[in-house]
């Protein structure tokens, strides 16, 4: 059987072998096929998923988005529904920018506090022995 082993699949990839054995158990890469031995023998599609899923995290994706999307990938997809997918996240990355705006915003508006303000704000979480 060709292939390569865990070990292998790690060295070529650069993830850790425990890094692939949680893919793999969490569902985001299939289970490989199994030598007679009892190794696990990994295909050369499976350093093209691996590279798809350190792409997707890359870009803000959650690996539960990537295993739905690998899952996908894995059937017949047309153009449309990859184009819709990354439209969705696209929207999503949108309105975490907007909340990290009005998070900094917040922040910013803190660093203007006057002192004294900052100070009774402190003073009243300290409690007397």
């Amino acid at each position: 059987m060709e292939g390569m082993t865990r070990g292998e699949l790690s060295q070529r990839t650069g993830l850790s072998m425990a890094t692939i054995r949680y893919y793999e158990n969490n569902g985001v890469l299939p289970a490989p096929k199994r030598a007679a031995n009892g190794y696990r023998i990994y295909t050369d599609d499976y350093l093209v998923k691996i590279k798809f899923i350190k792409d997707a995290k890359s870009l803000g994706y959650s690996l539960k988005e990537i295993q739905e999307t690998l899952q996908l990938l894995s059937q017949e997809m047309d153009e449309d529904t990859l184009r819709e997918i990354v439209q969705k996240k696209i929207v999503e990355i949108e309105a975490h920018i907007d909340t990290l705006h009005t998070l900094q915003s917040l922040l910013l508006g803190l660093l203007k506090t006057p002192q004294t303000d900052i100070q009774n704000y402190l003073k009243s979480f300290h409690i007397p022995e």
